[in-house]
C-alpha cells in the first residue's frame, strides 16, 4: 500500500537534519534546530493537503487535521511522533542503504570496518533477510527514533488524501519536540489536539504494541565536601567524590539496567561528576509497579538521610521528581484503542507483540492528561547509537497500519 520510494526519500531527508534535544536548556522546544525542523514539517503538512496546520506556542508541537470524509460521527483519532533524537552524535548523519540483505552478512558501517553490524552480535539482523535496511555510517546515530514515525505518519496522511475512496473519520496528527529528554509532552494541549484516543508511532520492531510503561523519576544527588591539603587531611577532609562512590555502592547491584529484564525495575546511574570539594550523581529510577516505584524513591531518600546523619546535615542534597507514570493505569479502563490496533494489525498481516515496554513515550504523559495513547511500532533496532538501523519494509507496514486503523475506526 505504502509508496516505498516516497517513504524512503522522506525518511532520508529527515534523518540528515540534526534535531538533537538539549537537556540543559530551559526553552520549549529545547533547541532551535527542533524549531526549524518543525517549521519545515508545517510547510510539508500544508503542501500535502492537511488542514488547520498550527504550532502550539506552549508545547512547540505542530498539529494538523485531516477532516472526516464520512457522514456518521465516529471517534476522532490521533497519531503522534517526536522529532528530536537522543544523546549521541547527530551531526552529519549519512544514512546508508543495504538492499536485499541476506540476514547473515556482516555489514561494515565505516570504511575502515571498525564498526559493524554483525548478526552474531546483533541477532535481530537475521529476521530481515531479503529486506532493505537503512544504517548509519558508524559515526552517528540514525535518528529512526523517531523520524521513522514522522515519515510513516506523513506518508500515511498523504496516502489517505490521495485515496478519498478510503473512508475515515476526523484525524489529527502531532509532531513534537524533546521526547528524548523527558519534557516533550509536559505542555501538550489535549483540548487543541482534540482526539478521543491516539497512538504514538514511536516503538521498535514490527508488531510492537505497547500500553504498559515504566513509572519514572529522576534524581540528582549532590555531595558537599571539605577540601584540605591531603597531608593535613586526617580527621578534617571529607572527600565528596568518595561520598558519591560510597553512596552508589549502597544501591543493589542486581537492580541496574544491565541486570534486569521484563517487569524488573532499576536504578540507573546516568552521570557522575566530582572533585574533593563537590560531587554529583544523576539517576533515573524506573518500575512498572507503582508501589515498588514509590519504595525505590523512599530508599533513595533514606540513604540521603543516613549519609547526612553520619557526615552532618547538608553534606548530601537530593533533588528528585517524577517524570511519567505507567499508562496502563489509564488504558486498562478502556481497551478500545488496543483492540482496534490488534485487529488492524491482523488485517494487514502483522502479528501483534504486546509486552510491557521498558521505557516510556510521550503517550505516557498524554494518557494521564486525558487522551489514552498507546504506542505502535515504527521499526528502529539498536536505537540511540551508531548501530541503529531500520527496515524499509517494516516502515511500509507501519504506514499500512496507520491507514488501516483510520479505516477501521470509521467502520466502528
Amino acid at each position: 500500500m505504502a509508496d516505498s520510494k516516497q517513504l524512503l526519500d522522506r525518511f532520508l531527508k529527515y534523518v540528515r537534519v540534526n534535531t538533537r534535544s538539549n537537556p540543559n536548556s530551559d526553552t520549549i522546544p529545547s533547541d532551535p534546530k527542533e524549531v526549524d525542523f518543525l517549521n519545515e514539517l508545517s510547510y510539508e503538512l500544508k503542501d500535502i493537503g492537511m488542514k488547520n496546520v498550527r504550532t502550539n506556542e506552549k508545547s512547540g508541537y505542530v498539529f494538523a487535521d485531516l477532516p472526516s470524509n464520512i457522514d456518521q460521527k465516529v471517534p476522532k483519532i490521533g497519531f503522534i511522533s517526536h522529532v528530536d533524537t537522543a544523546d549521541f552524535n547527530s551531526e552529519h548523519v549519512h544514512p546508508q542503504i543495504v538492499k536485499d540483505y541476506d540476514g547473515k552478512t556482516v555489514i561494515n558501517l565505516d570504511k575502515d570496518g571498525k564498526y559493524k553490524l554483525d548478526p552474531n552480535v546483533f541477532p535481530t539482523l537475521k529476521k530481515y533477510a531479503g529486506q532493505t535496511l537503512v544504517t548509519t555510517d558508524g559515526s552517528t546515530l540514525l535518528g529512526a527514533d523517531d523520524k521513522a514515525g514522522v515519515a510513516e505518519i506523513m506518508t500515511a496522511m498523504k496516502y489517505l488524501i490521495d485515496h478519498p475512496e478510503i473512508k475515515h473519520g476526523d484525524i489529527v496528527i502531532g509532531f513534537g519536540p524533546d521526547e528524548e529528554i523527558g519534557t516533550g509532552a509536559d505542555q501538550f494541549d489535549v483540548t487543541d489536539f482534540g482526539a478521543d484516543f491516539a497512538y504514538t508511532v514511536d516503538g521498535g520492531p514490527l508488531g510492537d504494541l505497547e500500553y504498559e510503561t515504566f513509572n519514572a523519576a529522576a534524581a540528582t544527588i549532590k555531595f558537599n565536601g571539605t577540601d584540605v591539603h591531603p597531608g593535613d587531611a586526617y580527621g578534617v577532609m571529607v572527600n565528596a567524590s568518595q561520598l558519591a562512590i560510597d553512596f552508589h555502592n549502597q544501591l543493589p547491584k542486581d537492580q541496574r539496567p544491565e541486570n534486569t529484564k521484563d517487569r524488573q525495575g532499576f536504578y540507573y546511574l546516568l552521570a557522575i561528576d566530582g572533585v574533593t570539594d563537590h560531587a554529583k550523581l544523576d539517576y533515573i529510577i524506573r518500575d512498572h509497579d507503582k508501589d515498588k516505584f514509590n519504595e525505590r524513591k523512599e530508599f533513595i531518600q533514606k540513604l540521603v538521610d543516613q549519609f547526612n546523619e553520619k557526615y552532618g546535615d547538608g553534606r548530601v542534597e537530593l533533588e528528585m521528581h517524577d517524570e511519567y507514570y505507567n499508562m496502563a493505569e489509564v488504558i486498562k479502563k478502556d481497551m478500545t484503542p488496543i483492540n482496534i490496533a490488534k485487529d488492524a494489525m491482523n488485517e494487514v498481516g502483522i502479528k501483534p507483540n504486546i509486552y510491557p515496554v521498558r521505557g516510556g513515550t510521550d503517550g505516557s504523559k498524554i494518557s494521564f492528561l486525558g487522551i489514552p495513547t498507546p504506542n505502535l511500532f515504527a521499526g528502529p533496532e539498536n536505537m540511540h547509537g551508531r548501530f541503529e538501523y531500520v527496515s524499509l519494509q517494516t516502515m511500509e507496514k507501519a504506514v499500512d497500519l496507520i491507514v488501516k486503523i483510520s479505516e477501521d475506526v470509521a467502520k466502528e
